[in-house]
Parts: C-alpha cells; structure tokens; sequence
C-alpha cells in the first residue's frame, strides 16, 4: 500500500536515497581512505533527498514531510517501507 499523494514508484525512489545515505555514512573503509570522496558522496545524495522532497513537497504526506524537514532521515525511511510493506 503506497502513502497516500505518493507512488509506490517515487517511494521506492526516496527508500534507495535514505539507504544509498546510509551506505555512505557507515562505509568505515572509505571515511578510513578517502574522506574527501566520502563527503562529496554524503553530499550528492543529500541535495538528492532535499530535490525529491522539495519537488513532491505537495505530494508528501504530513508525518514523512516533518520527518524530512526535521531531518529524521531514519524515521522517514523507516515511515517509508512501513508504507509500502
């Protein structure tokens, strides 16, 4: 059942860039051998995630539009799959 404003296309969109952030944060090799690359990385898929939010803001329902907007990205992913489980 995908959110409602929302399509279960464009919420598996928002799960792989809540993940894809994930991914980066936790790779210990890269923080360990390259931090610039793991930064730059932290940051593309960040603008990622405020471009899909600013550009469905309209679409997004209330609770994951706070979580956001708040940036409790791990609540919003995990709002996310709730919702299309």
């Amino acid at each position: 059942m995908a959110a409602e404003g929302l399509t279960r296309a464009e919420l598996e969109e928002l799960i792989t860039l809540l993940e894809r952030r994930l991914e980066v944060i936790g790779d210990a090799e890269m923080r360990e051998n390259d931090p610039a690359e793991q930064l730059r990385q932290l940051q593309e898929v960040s603008e990622s995630i405020q471009n899909f939010h600013v550009s469905k803001r309209e679409k997004i329902p209330v609770r994951l539009r706070h979580f956001l907007e708040n940036s409790s990205l791990n609540k919003a992913l995990d709002w996310a799959r709730e919702s299309i489980a």
